[in-house]
Protein backbone atom coordinates (compact mmCIF):
# COMPACT_ATOMS: atom_id res chain seq x y z
CA UNK A 1 0.00 0.00 0.00
CA UNK A 2 1.33 3.73 -0.65
CA UNK A 3 2.73 5.70 2.60
CA UNK A 4 2.21 9.17 2.87
CA UNK A 5 5.36 11.32 1.90
CA UNK A 6 5.38 12.70 5.48
CA UNK A 7 4.94 11.75 9.41
CA UNK A 8 2.33 13.47 10.95
CA UNK A 9 3.51 15.22 14.16
CA UNK A 10 0.26 16.56 15.29
CA UNK A 11 -2.80 18.87 14.85
CA UNK A 12 -4.36 22.50 15.53
CA UNK A 13 -5.75 25.67 14.06
CA UNK A 14 -4.08 28.00 11.44
CA UNK A 15 -5.42 30.44 9.47
CA UNK A 16 -6.08 30.83 5.55
CA UNK A 17 -3.61 33.50 4.53
CA UNK A 18 -5.89 34.89 1.95
CA UNK A 19 -9.20 34.87 4.05
CA UNK A 20 -8.13 34.85 7.56
CA UNK A 21 -10.71 32.37 8.41
CA UNK A 22 -10.07 29.91 11.32
CA UNK A 23 -8.72 26.22 9.23
CA UNK A 24 -7.62 22.73 10.80
CA UNK A 25 -3.54 22.55 10.36
CA UNK A 26 -1.77 19.04 10.16
CA UNK A 27 1.49 19.56 11.32
CA UNK A 28 4.06 16.99 9.84
CA UNK A 29 7.49 16.30 9.12
CA UNK A 30 8.68 16.22 5.50
CA UNK A 31 11.78 16.41 3.82
CA UNK A 32 13.84 17.50 7.03
CA UNK A 33 11.18 20.33 8.15
CA UNK A 34 8.20 21.10 9.91
CA UNK A 35 5.30 22.38 7.93
CA UNK A 36 1.60 23.32 8.82
CA UNK A 37 -0.48 21.69 6.06
CA UNK A 38 -3.86 23.30 6.11
CA UNK A 39 -7.29 23.31 3.93
CA UNK A 40 -9.07 26.11 3.78
CA UNK A 41 -12.91 25.17 2.15
CA UNK A 42 -12.46 28.29 0.04
CA UNK A 43 -9.35 29.01 -0.73
CA UNK A 44 -8.30 25.21 -1.01
CA UNK A 45 -4.91 23.40 0.12
CA UNK A 46 -1.83 25.70 1.85
CA UNK A 47 1.16 24.23 2.53
CA UNK A 48 4.06 26.80 4.61
CA UNK A 49 7.46 25.51 6.05
CA UNK A 50 7.31 26.62 10.51
CA UNK A 51 11.20 24.91 10.86
CA UNK A 52 13.39 23.60 8.89
CA UNK A 53 15.02 21.36 12.01
CA UNK A 54 13.05 18.56 13.39
CA UNK A 55 15.08 17.98 16.33
CA UNK A 56 15.74 21.52 17.31
CA UNK A 57 11.64 21.41 17.01
CA UNK A 58 10.92 18.59 19.18
CA UNK A 59 13.56 20.11 21.70
CA UNK A 60 11.22 23.17 22.00
CA UNK A 61 8.29 20.81 22.87
CA UNK A 62 10.41 19.95 26.50
CA UNK A 63 11.12 23.36 27.62
CA UNK A 64 6.95 24.17 27.65
CA UNK A 65 6.02 24.60 31.13
CA UNK A 66 2.59 26.13 32.97
CA UNK A 67 2.14 29.57 32.21
CA UNK A 68 1.83 32.22 34.58
CA UNK A 69 -1.51 34.23 34.39
CA UNK A 70 -2.07 38.17 34.51
CA UNK A 71 -3.77 39.71 37.84
CA UNK A 72 -6.93 40.07 35.93
CA UNK A 73 -8.20 39.37 32.05
CA UNK A 74 -10.08 41.84 29.96
CA UNK A 75 -12.35 40.34 27.32
CA UNK A 76 -14.67 37.14 27.63
CA UNK A 77 -14.35 34.12 25.12
CA UNK A 78 -16.51 34.67 22.47
CA UNK A 79 -15.97 33.47 19.30
CA UNK A 80 -12.51 31.25 19.86
CA UNK A 81 -8.94 31.65 19.42
CA UNK A 82 -7.53 34.34 17.96
CA UNK A 83 -10.49 36.66 17.61
CA UNK A 84 -11.58 37.37 21.40
CA UNK A 85 -7.66 39.15 22.48
CA UNK A 86 -7.59 41.09 24.94
CA UNK A 87 -6.43 39.21 27.27
CA UNK A 88 -9.28 36.57 27.51
CA UNK A 89 -9.21 33.82 30.11
CA UNK A 90 -8.04 31.52 27.58
CA UNK A 91 -4.66 32.51 27.51
CA UNK A 92 -1.97 30.89 28.64
CA UNK A 93 0.46 33.32 29.10
CA UNK A 94 1.04 36.57 30.89
CA UNK A 95 2.79 39.94 29.48
CA UNK A 96 6.57 39.10 29.62
CA UNK A 97 6.93 42.20 27.50
CA UNK A 98 4.50 44.68 26.64
CA UNK A 99 4.58 47.53 23.98
CA UNK A 100 2.93 50.86 24.42
CA UNK A 101 2.86 52.81 20.63
CA UNK A 102 2.98 56.28 21.54
CA UNK A 103 2.76 57.42 18.08
CA UNK A 104 1.38 56.48 14.54
CA UNK A 105 4.01 58.94 12.56
CA UNK A 106 7.97 58.52 11.90
CA UNK A 107 10.99 59.90 10.77
CA UNK A 108 11.38 57.61 8.19
CA UNK A 109 9.06 55.74 5.70
CA UNK A 110 10.44 52.18 5.73
CA UNK A 111 9.33 49.93 3.11
CA UNK A 112 8.85 47.44 5.30
CA UNK A 113 6.72 48.11 9.04
CA UNK A 114 4.45 46.35 10.83
CA UNK A 115 2.69 48.93 11.81
CA UNK A 116 2.81 51.05 8.85
CA UNK A 117 3.86 54.20 9.93
CA UNK A 118 6.16 57.16 8.31
CA UNK A 119 5.99 60.86 7.94
CA UNK A 120 3.14 61.38 5.42
CA UNK A 121 -0.01 62.58 7.20
CA UNK A 122 -2.29 59.77 6.63
CA UNK A 123 -1.47 56.01 6.21
CA UNK A 124 -1.76 53.40 3.38
CA UNK A 125 -5.42 52.74 4.19
CA UNK A 126 -6.31 56.90 4.67
CA UNK A 127 -6.13 56.76 8.71
CA UNK A 128 -4.73 59.74 9.99
CA UNK A 129 -1.66 59.45 11.36
CA UNK A 130 -1.11 60.70 14.77
CA UNK A 131 0.53 60.90 18.22
CA UNK A 132 -1.27 59.74 21.31
CA UNK A 133 -2.05 62.50 24.13
CA UNK A 134 -0.96 61.69 27.42
CA UNK A 135 -4.39 61.20 29.13
CA UNK A 136 -4.23 58.08 26.50
CA UNK A 137 -0.51 57.05 27.44
CA UNK A 138 -1.40 57.08 30.91
CA UNK A 139 -4.59 54.73 30.39
CA UNK A 140 -2.40 51.92 28.54
CA UNK A 141 0.08 51.98 31.20
CA UNK A 142 -2.46 51.69 33.84
CA UNK A 143 -3.65 49.00 32.18
CA UNK A 144 -0.37 46.96 31.86
CA UNK A 145 0.03 47.54 35.84
CA UNK A 146 -3.60 46.41 36.58
CA UNK A 147 -2.87 43.12 34.69
CA UNK A 148 0.95 42.71 35.35
CA UNK A 149 1.13 44.53 38.86
CA UNK A 150 5.22 45.46 38.76
CA UNK A 151 5.55 44.48 34.58
CA UNK A 152 8.93 43.23 33.67
CA UNK A 153 9.33 44.67 30.66
CA UNK A 154 7.53 47.63 28.98
CA UNK A 155 8.65 49.04 25.54
CA UNK A 156 7.89 52.79 24.24
CA UNK A 157 7.29 51.79 20.48
CA UNK A 158 5.99 53.46 17.70
CA UNK A 159 6.36 55.11 14.92
CA UNK A 160 9.53 56.74 16.19
CA UNK A 161 8.58 57.05 20.15
CA UNK A 162 11.29 59.90 20.60
CA UNK A 163 9.58 62.22 17.72
CA UNK A 164 6.45 62.41 20.33
CA UNK A 165 6.20 66.25 21.30
CA UNK A 166 5.82 64.96 25.04
CA UNK A 167 8.24 61.80 24.91
CA UNK A 168 10.23 62.94 27.97
CA UNK A 169 6.27 63.51 30.05
CA UNK A 170 5.98 59.83 28.73
CA UNK A 171 8.75 58.77 30.38
CA UNK A 172 8.05 60.63 33.70
CA UNK A 173 4.96 58.46 33.62
CA UNK A 174 6.49 55.13 32.97
CA UNK A 175 9.20 56.10 36.01
CA UNK A 176 6.17 56.77 38.57
CA UNK A 177 4.72 53.18 37.99
CA UNK A 178 6.03 49.98 39.11
CA UNK A 179 7.80 49.08 35.84
CA UNK A 180 11.17 46.90 36.55
CA UNK A 181 12.35 47.46 33.02
CA UNK A 182 11.70 50.23 30.33
CA UNK A 183 13.00 50.12 26.95
CA UNK A 184 12.77 52.61 23.84
CA UNK A 185 12.44 51.04 20.69
CA UNK A 186 13.87 53.23 18.32
CA UNK A 187 15.51 54.32 15.02
CA UNK A 188 18.40 56.12 16.87
CA UNK A 189 18.02 59.39 14.27
CA UNK A 190 17.19 61.72 17.40
CA UNK A 191 20.18 60.28 19.34
CA UNK A 192 22.47 60.40 16.68
CA UNK A 193 21.89 63.95 16.04
CA UNK A 194 20.75 65.41 19.11
CA UNK A 195 23.25 65.43 22.10
CA UNK A 196 21.30 67.27 24.49
CA UNK A 197 18.40 64.61 23.93
CA UNK A 198 20.26 61.61 24.51
CA UNK A 199 22.01 63.29 27.61
CA UNK A 200 18.36 63.77 29.07
CA UNK A 201 17.43 60.21 27.71
CA UNK A 202 20.27 58.89 30.01
CA UNK A 203 19.02 60.37 33.08
CA UNK A 204 16.49 57.85 33.40
CA UNK A 205 18.61 55.55 33.58
CA UNK A 206 18.85 53.33 35.95
CA UNK A 207 16.38 50.55 34.49
CA UNK A 208 15.74 52.07 31.01
CA UNK A 209 17.54 50.10 27.74
CA UNK A 210 17.62 51.46 24.09
CA UNK A 211 15.87 48.97 21.76
CA UNK A 212 18.25 50.44 19.03
CA UNK A 213 17.28 49.70 15.29
CA UNK A 214 20.60 47.87 13.89
CA UNK A 215 19.68 46.01 10.10
CA UNK A 216 22.72 46.49 8.15
CA UNK A 217 26.36 47.23 7.79
CA UNK A 218 25.21 47.71 3.87
CA UNK A 219 23.53 50.54 2.09
CA UNK A 220 21.64 48.23 0.01
CA UNK A 221 20.25 45.95 2.45
CA UNK A 222 19.34 49.55 4.65
CA UNK A 223 17.92 51.27 1.64
CA UNK A 224 15.56 47.84 1.12
CA UNK A 225 14.47 47.69 4.65
CA UNK A 226 14.59 51.20 5.70
CA UNK A 227 14.50 53.57 2.79
CA UNK A 228 17.29 55.39 3.30
CA UNK A 229 21.21 54.81 4.19
CA UNK A 230 21.53 54.95 7.76
CA UNK A 231 25.30 53.77 8.62
CA UNK A 232 26.28 57.14 9.38
CA UNK A 233 23.01 57.37 12.10
CA UNK A 234 24.25 54.51 13.32
CA UNK A 235 27.51 54.62 13.93
CA UNK A 236 26.87 58.19 15.49
CA UNK A 237 23.97 56.84 17.56
CA UNK A 238 26.63 54.15 18.76
CA UNK A 239 29.37 56.36 19.47
CA UNK A 240 26.88 58.96 21.49
CA UNK A 241 25.07 55.84 23.43
CA UNK A 242 28.75 54.23 24.72
CA UNK A 243 29.81 57.57 25.80
CA UNK A 244 26.52 57.81 27.94
CA UNK A 245 26.83 54.52 29.23
CA UNK A 246 23.16 53.67 28.27
CA UNK A 247 22.21 50.28 28.41
CA UNK A 248 21.16 49.37 24.59
CA UNK A 249 19.95 45.95 22.70
CA UNK A 250 20.44 46.12 18.68
CA UNK A 251 17.78 44.65 17.01
CA UNK A 252 17.73 43.17 13.50
CA UNK A 253 15.24 42.62 11.30
CA UNK A 254 16.08 40.01 9.26
CA UNK A 255 15.35 39.36 5.79
CA UNK A 256 16.08 36.19 3.78
CA UNK A 257 18.96 36.87 1.07
CA UNK A 258 18.89 40.27 1.75
CA UNK A 259 20.59 40.66 5.36
CA UNK A 260 21.09 37.36 6.78
CA UNK A 261 24.80 36.94 5.95
CA UNK A 262 25.69 39.53 8.36
CA UNK A 263 24.44 37.96 12.11
CA UNK A 264 27.60 37.00 12.53
CA UNK A 265 29.45 40.02 11.48
CA UNK A 266 26.65 41.94 13.80
CA UNK A 267 27.37 39.64 16.95
CA UNK A 268 30.93 40.64 16.63
CA UNK A 269 30.22 44.83 16.29
CA UNK A 270 27.68 44.00 19.51
CA UNK A 271 30.56 42.64 21.42
CA UNK A 272 32.99 45.44 20.96
CA UNK A 273 30.48 47.92 22.07
CA UNK A 274 30.42 48.81 25.58
CA UNK A 275 27.14 50.24 26.33
CA UNK A 276 25.38 46.74 24.31
CA UNK A 277 23.83 44.05 26.38
CA UNK A 278 23.33 42.31 23.43
CA UNK A 279 21.39 41.25 19.77
CA UNK A 280 17.83 40.57 19.24
CA UNK A 281 17.40 39.16 15.64
CA UNK A 282 13.71 39.45 14.39
CA UNK A 283 12.73 37.35 11.13
CA UNK A 284 9.92 39.63 9.06
CA UNK A 285 6.31 39.33 9.70
CA UNK A 286 3.93 39.16 7.24
CA UNK A 287 1.86 42.38 8.56
CA UNK A 288 1.83 45.96 8.13
CA UNK A 289 3.71 47.50 5.08
CA UNK A 290 5.69 44.81 3.31
CA UNK A 291 6.82 46.28 -0.01
CA UNK A 292 8.68 43.79 -2.05
CA UNK A 293 8.51 40.81 0.49
CA UNK A 294 6.63 37.81 -0.40
CA UNK A 295 6.37 35.04 1.73
CA UNK A 296 7.24 31.62 0.60
CA UNK A 297 10.13 33.22 -1.00
CA UNK A 298 11.64 35.57 1.73
CA UNK A 299 9.99 33.51 4.47
CA UNK A 300 12.71 32.94 7.71
CA UNK A 301 12.63 30.59 10.32
CA UNK A 302 13.71 30.62 14.18
CA UNK A 303 15.56 27.37 13.31
CA UNK A 304 17.07 28.87 10.34
CA UNK A 305 17.84 32.32 12.36
CA UNK A 306 19.21 29.87 14.83
CA UNK A 307 21.68 27.79 12.26
CA UNK A 308 22.93 31.25 10.75
CA UNK A 309 24.16 32.23 14.33
CA UNK A 310 25.71 29.09 15.08
CA UNK A 311 27.66 29.12 11.76
CA UNK A 312 28.39 32.36 11.64
CA UNK A 313 29.46 32.74 15.14
CA UNK A 314 32.30 30.98 16.92
CA UNK A 315 30.97 32.44 20.37
CA UNK A 316 27.95 29.88 20.89
CA UNK A 317 27.26 26.07 20.48
CA UNK A 318 23.51 24.45 19.68
CA UNK A 319 23.27 24.05 23.72
CA UNK A 320 23.94 27.69 24.76
CA UNK A 321 21.08 28.94 22.20
CA UNK A 322 17.87 27.60 23.83
CA UNK A 323 14.32 27.67 23.71
CA UNK A 324 12.68 30.36 25.92
CA UNK A 325 10.32 28.27 28.41
CA UNK A 326 7.45 31.26 28.53
CA UNK A 327 6.67 31.12 24.60
CA UNK A 328 9.50 28.57 23.41
CA UNK A 329 8.42 28.43 19.37
CA UNK A 330 8.45 32.00 19.18
CA UNK A 331 11.66 32.55 21.60
CA UNK A 332 15.30 31.42 21.56
CA UNK A 333 18.28 33.07 23.55
CA UNK A 334 22.25 32.30 24.72
CA UNK A 335 22.92 34.69 27.55
CA UNK A 336 26.97 35.17 27.90
CA UNK A 337 29.45 37.06 29.83
CA UNK A 338 31.80 39.46 27.82
CA UNK A 339 35.29 38.86 29.31
CA UNK A 340 37.63 41.05 27.31
CA UNK A 341 38.20 39.25 23.90
CA UNK A 342 36.77 36.18 25.39
CA UNK A 343 32.70 35.47 25.54
CA UNK A 344 31.49 33.16 28.05
CA UNK A 345 28.44 31.10 27.38
CA UNK A 346 26.30 30.77 30.56
CA UNK A 347 23.03 29.15 29.04
CA UNK A 348 24.57 25.79 28.09
CA UNK A 349 25.91 25.63 32.02
CA UNK A 350 22.40 23.52 32.83
CA UNK A 351 21.04 20.49 31.60
CA UNK A 352 17.36 21.20 30.05
CA UNK A 353 15.62 19.99 32.88
CA UNK A 354 17.13 22.25 35.35
CA UNK A 355 17.03 25.03 32.94
CA UNK A 356 13.26 24.77 32.68
CA UNK A 357 12.61 24.51 36.21
CA UNK A 358 14.96 27.42 37.25
CA UNK A 359 13.62 29.93 34.39
CA UNK A 360 10.51 31.72 34.59
CA UNK A 361 7.90 32.35 32.08
CA UNK A 362 10.45 35.81 31.41
CA UNK A 363 11.93 36.77 28.58
CA UNK A 364 14.52 38.81 30.98
CA UNK A 365 15.34 36.02 33.45
CA UNK A 366 18.67 37.07 34.61
CA UNK A 367 17.86 37.63 38.50
CA UNK A 368 17.01 33.92 39.15
CA UNK A 369 18.75 33.30 42.10
CA UNK A 370 20.71 29.81 41.06
CA UNK A 371 21.82 32.09 37.69
CA UNK A 372 22.96 34.15 39.92
CA UNK A 373 24.87 31.54 42.04
CA UNK A 374 26.20 29.87 39.09
CA UNK A 375 27.77 32.98 38.05
CA UNK A 376 29.12 33.58 41.60
CA UNK A 377 30.90 30.15 41.58
CA UNK A 378 32.53 30.88 38.50
CA UNK A 379 33.60 34.33 38.28
CA UNK A 380 33.32 35.94 41.53
CA UNK A 381 36.75 36.55 44.37
CA UNK A 382 37.14 38.34 47.20
CA UNK A 383 32.74 38.69 47.51
CA UNK A 384 30.45 36.33 48.59
CA UNK A 385 27.33 35.81 47.32
CA UNK A 386 25.44 37.30 50.34
CA UNK A 387 27.72 40.99 50.06
CA UNK A 388 27.20 40.82 46.10
CA UNK A 389 23.70 39.67 45.56
CA UNK A 390 21.98 43.63 45.16
CA UNK A 391 24.87 45.05 42.54
CA UNK A 392 24.54 41.71 40.86
CA UNK A 393 21.01 41.80 40.32
CA UNK A 394 21.70 44.77 38.77
CA UNK A 395 24.39 44.01 36.81
CA UNK A 396 21.75 41.27 35.43
CA UNK A 397 19.46 43.29 34.60
CA UNK A 398 21.74 45.60 32.64
CA UNK A 399 21.77 48.33 34.82
CA UNK A 400 24.52 50.38 35.69
CA UNK A 401 26.17 49.54 39.26
CA UNK A 402 28.45 51.36 42.19
CA UNK A 403 29.64 47.78 43.15
CA UNK A 404 30.08 44.26 41.68
CA UNK A 405 31.71 41.43 41.97
CA UNK A 406 35.82 41.77 41.08
CA UNK A 407 36.46 41.59 37.49
CA UNK A 408 32.91 42.49 36.30
CA UNK A 409 31.17 45.35 35.45
CA UNK A 410 27.77 45.64 33.10
CA UNK A 411 29.86 45.78 30.24
CA UNK A 412 30.14 41.86 30.63
CA UNK A 413 26.76 41.28 29.83
CA UNK A 414 25.86 39.88 26.78
CA UNK A 415 22.48 37.97 25.22
CA UNK A 416 21.73 36.98 21.47
CA UNK A 417 17.77 36.37 21.32
CA UNK A 418 15.62 35.23 18.44
CA UNK A 419 12.07 36.64 17.91
CA UNK A 420 9.77 35.29 15.65
CA UNK A 421 6.57 36.29 15.42
CA UNK A 422 3.58 34.81 13.81
CA UNK A 423 1.30 35.76 10.59
CA UNK A 424 -1.14 34.12 8.31
CA UNK A 425 0.92 31.88 6.87
CA UNK A 426 2.61 30.30 9.55
CA UNK A 427 -0.15 30.67 11.95
CA UNK A 428 -0.63 28.04 15.02
CA UNK A 429 -3.29 28.43 17.61
CA UNK A 430 -1.53 26.24 19.81
CA UNK A 431 1.37 28.35 20.08
CA UNK A 432 -0.38 31.87 19.93
CA UNK A 433 -2.25 30.93 23.21
CA UNK A 434 1.11 30.88 24.73
CA UNK A 435 2.04 34.20 23.22
CA UNK A 436 3.72 36.81 26.24
CA UNK A 437 4.83 39.58 23.55
CA UNK A 438 2.26 41.92 23.82
CA UNK A 439 0.57 44.98 22.67
CA UNK A 440 -1.57 47.62 24.40
CA UNK A 441 -4.79 48.45 22.63
CA UNK A 442 -5.86 52.07 23.38
CA UNK A 443 -8.66 50.76 25.09
CA UNK A 444 -6.69 48.94 27.60
CA UNK A 445 -6.46 45.84 26.13
CA UNK A 446 -3.75 43.74 26.10
CA UNK A 447 -3.15 41.69 22.60
CA UNK A 448 -0.46 39.54 21.54
CA UNK A 449 1.36 41.08 18.93
CA UNK A 450 0.60 37.96 16.77
CA UNK A 451 -2.63 38.93 16.68
CA UNK A 452 -2.87 42.43 17.26
CA UNK A 453 -1.09 43.42 13.32
CA UNK A 454 -3.63 41.01 11.66
CA UNK A 455 -6.71 41.70 13.45
CA UNK A 456 -6.84 44.73 15.74
CA UNK A 457 -4.40 47.37 14.44
CA UNK A 458 -6.68 49.72 12.59
CA UNK A 459 -6.77 48.98 9.21
CA UNK A 460 -4.94 45.59 9.43
CA UNK A 461 -6.35 42.83 7.04
CA UNK A 462 -8.01 41.48 9.52
CA UNK A 463 -10.25 44.13 11.42
CA UNK A 464 -13.34 43.65 9.10
CA UNK A 465 -13.00 39.84 10.24
CA UNK A 466 -13.34 40.83 13.85
CA UNK A 467 -16.33 43.19 12.83
CA UNK A 468 -18.40 40.26 10.80
CA UNK A 469 -18.15 37.96 14.11
CA UNK A 470 -18.82 40.96 16.59
CA UNK A 471 -21.94 41.75 14.17
CA UNK A 472 -22.88 37.82 14.14
CA UNK A 473 -22.75 37.50 17.75
CA UNK A 474 -25.23 40.16 18.60
CA UNK A 475 -27.77 37.80 17.54
CA UNK A 476 -26.41 35.07 20.20
CA UNK A 477 -26.92 35.21 24.30
CA UNK A 478 -23.81 34.35 25.73
CA UNK A 479 -23.15 34.80 29.71
CA UNK A 480 -20.20 36.92 30.24
CA UNK A 481 -17.41 35.58 32.84
CA UNK A 482 -15.58 37.61 35.81
CA UNK A 483 -13.04 39.16 34.28
CA UNK A 484 -11.84 41.23 37.27
CA UNK A 485 -9.43 38.20 38.99
CA UNK A 486 -7.68 35.32 37.20
CA UNK A 487 -8.28 31.83 39.17
CA UNK A 488 -5.19 29.35 38.89
CA UNK A 489 -7.28 26.72 39.43
CA UNK A 490 -9.99 27.58 36.74
CA UNK A 491 -9.96 25.80 33.05
CA UNK A 492 -11.39 27.59 30.55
Amino acid sequence: MPTRPYLFHGLTNSLCSRCLGKVEAKIIFQDGGVHLLKHCPVHGREQVLIADDIDYYRQTQAFIKPGDMPLRFNTPIRHGCPYDCGLCPDHEQHSCLTLIELTDRCNLNCPICYADSGSDQTDSHQQIRRHRDLATIERMLDAVVANEGEPQVVQLSGGEPTIHPEFFNVLDLAKARPIKHLMVNTNGIRIAHDPTFAETLAGYAPGLEIYLQFDSFEEAALRELRGADLRSVRQQAIERLNALGLSTTLVVTLKKGLNDHEIGRIIDYALAQPCVRGVTFQPIQAAGRLEGFEPERDRYTLSEVRRAILEQSPHFKPQDLLPVPCHPDALAMAYALKLGDQVVPLTGLFDASSYVEMVPNAIIYEQQPELKQRILDLYSTSHSPASAATSLKQLLCCLPLMQVPEGLTYTNVFRVMIVQFMDAYNFDVRSVKRSCIHIVHPDGRLIPFDTYNLFYREGSAGEGVIAALNQAATTTTWSEPDLVLADPTATP
